[in-house]
């Protein structure tokens, strides 16, 4: 068996990303991080890491358990990692999911300036009472 691991290759096979050039990217763009340092995509992976990973508003905290070489079904994937994301940051971004949707009847044409000055004003009223 392989004795050398890219990181790109097994965050890949552990389903983090999609694909491995999307891994890759994350490494380059420094949303992987070890011990909180910026790693490059060859970097080699060992059993017992800790990395931060970044996907969009999402943040994982992970453990390397297990090194995986290919990628396998989602099941066996969660074997070779440990979460350890804290809690309260899983739950961060709640209420993101709970603002007022705004939409308008079809065939109403183009919101007019009035009906945009109202919708800022209630977004920002929202936005406010949050903080």
């Amino acid at each position: 068996m392989e004795e050398k691991l890219r990181i790109d290759k097994y965050l890949w096979a552990i389903r983090l990303f999609k694909t491995r050039s999307l891994a890759t990217d994350a490494c380059k763009a420094g949303r992987i991080k070890l011990n909180g340092q910026n790693i490059k995509p060859s970097a080699i992976v060992k059993v017992g890491d800790v990395y931060q990973v970044s996907k969009g508003i999402e943040k994982k905290v992970i453990e390397v358990v297990e090194l995986s070489y290919n990628r396998t079904d989602a099941k066996i994937a969660v074997t070779k990692y440990k979460d350890l994301t804290p809690v309260e940051e899983t739950h961060a971004f709640k209420s993101v999911f709970h603002a007022p949707s705004l939409k308008r009847d079809r065939g109403t044409g183009r919101p007019t300036k009035k009906d945009r000055r109202e919708t800022d004003e209630l977004l920002d009223n929202f936005f406010e009472e949050e903080d």
